[in-house]
């Protein structure tokens, strides 16, 4: 069995590695719809947590309440992939929105971020919304594990 620990420093590495993920909803007749954007995560926890600082759009806030999973796929330029299946739910919350606001200034893990100033004019603008991905099963393959034939990893709550 996988922990999370087994696989923390190659997801970290390919989320360091390609900044953008691509991040799947699923509307009302079941149809997907991916987007590419940055989320920032802790991944010095026990376990993964997610954050997007967002706007919420009616198409991404009508999916989430409909079918809260999402999932994020990252490929790197070395061919190295990491997808996260997550729960993903609203945080309304003026503490949450200033560190995932930092977070984005200073890049979780290093390299993801950005300057969020660019969008919003604080962490308390009623435009920037938080999302946070619950993660429930992470799965890992780094281009050297598929040329040596070896299957992913995958690691599950």
């Amino acid at each position: 069995m996988t922990t999370f620990e087994d696989i923390r420093g190659d997801v970290s590495s390919i989320i360091s590695d390609s900044v953008y993920t691509t991040m799947t909803t699923v509307d009302r007749k079941g149809r997907p719809r991916s987007r590419a954007l940055i989320v920032v995560w802790q991944l010095d926890l026990p376990e993964p947590v997610g954050w997007l600082g967002t706007f919420k759009t009616p198409i991404k806030a009508s999916h989430i309440a409909n079918n809260p999973h999402v999932g994020t796929a990252y490929w790197s330029r070395r061919e190295d992939a990491a997808y996260l299946d997550n729960v993903a739910s609203w945080v309304d919350d003026p503490d949450t929105a200033e560190a995932v606001w930092e977070m984005y200034r200073h890049g979780s893990p290093r390299g993801v971020g950005y300057q969020p100033s660019q969008f919003w004019t604080g962490p308390h603008d009623p435009k920037f919304s938080v999302l946070l991905l619950d993660p429930w099963r992470v799965q890992v393959l780094p281009a050297r594990d598929l040329m040596a034939g070896k299957p992913s990893r995958i690691w599950t709550r």
